[in-house]
């Protein structure tokens, strides 16, 4: 596949997960896999991988979904994993962990999704992780998607519902907002909640061709930063990321210091002895390819 194309449809994701996000993500791994890596296996289990099958990971960034819990080993020596994604960071962060594991029946392609031209029909399987919720045109993706998947082949992602039922995002936000305005998210933009409305999704598959389309509404904590994770690393960790990071951006030192107090403050109701525990809700998809044309 051939390098990103800065002036496609995506470009503002491509400049964000290369520049910001990516590098960010990169040097928080082990803490924001540690996060979501229990939603990641739940939905893997849905996905249904067997021994040598052929399977498309999409938006797999550092490789975790791909490699650790993991597509790699389920699909055993005889099958092929292959994870796209737009972040050259994460990506070198993926062949990394790929080498070190030992893995051999894994690679790592720079590619938009949306408009990458993939090797098709290849796969018995696509799968992802809080990966396709950021296509300007869902559609679009989907039906890109859809060509590489061999006929009859399963679709399985998991995606975040709305922001107001996520915790998880909503309290840091809310503290951030004692201090700074903060812009919320646009639910019809790209970004971490475009698949909150569940009949939104089912239309961008249909739409792409899919049928079977099923969600299933999953909720279930979390923990923030990962288990045992310190508060004020935990305020560390969030103050760099997402919604609070924009909104902090061009933030005195003071303001900013003052929104990690009442972060802590926000947060401390969700201590335990595991870490800061806090409430999730996800919807886990799934879907076929059509068995013809």
């Amino acid at each position: 596949m051939a390098e990103l194309d800065q002036g496609s449809p995506n470009a503002e994701q491509i400049k964000n997960w290369n520049e910001i996000a990516g590098p960010t993500w990169v040097a928080q791994h082990e803490l924001i896999t540690q996060q979501i890596r229990p939603l990641g296996e739940l939905a893997m289990a849905r996905a249904e991988l067997a021994a040598g099958e052929r399977v498309l990971d999409v938006g797999c960034g550092c490789g975790d979904t791909t490699i650790a819990i993991a597509i790699a080993r389920r699909v055993g020596p005889s099958g092929f994993a292959l994870g796209v994604d737009i972040s050259a960071p994460m990506l070198e962060r993926a062949r990394e962990e790929a080498r070190r594991a030992g893995a051999e029946n894994v690679r790592f392609e720079l590619a938009d999704a949306q408009t990458a031209d993939l090797p098709g029909p290849a796969f018995d399987k696509l799968y992802s992780r809080f990966g396709v919720m950021f296509f300007s045109d869902p559609v679009a993706a989907f039906t890109n998607l859809r060509r590489a998947l061999k006929p009859g082949a399963r679709l399985t992602f998991i995606c975040w519902r709305a922001a107001m039922e996520n915790p998880w995002f909503m309290v840091p936000a809310m503290a951030v907002m004692q201090h700074v305005a903060v812009k919320p998210p646009d639910p019809a933009a790209p970004g971490p909640f475009a698949f909150a409305d569940g009949a939104k999704v089912e239309g961008v598959l249909k739409g792409a061709g899919f049928t079977g389309v099923a969600l299933e509404a999953v909720d279930q904590p979390l923990t923030v930063g990962g288990a045992g994770g310190d508060l004020d690393a935990v305020v560390a960790l969030l103050m760099q990321m997402g919604l609070a990071r924009e909104a902090l951006r061009d933030a005195s030192d003071e303001i900013r210091a003052a929104a990690a107090r009442s972060m802590k403050d926000a947060l401390q109701p969700y201590r335990t002895a595991e870490g800061i525990r806090m409430p999730s809700a996800t919807w886990i998809v799934t879907a076929k390819a059509p068995k013809s044309a």
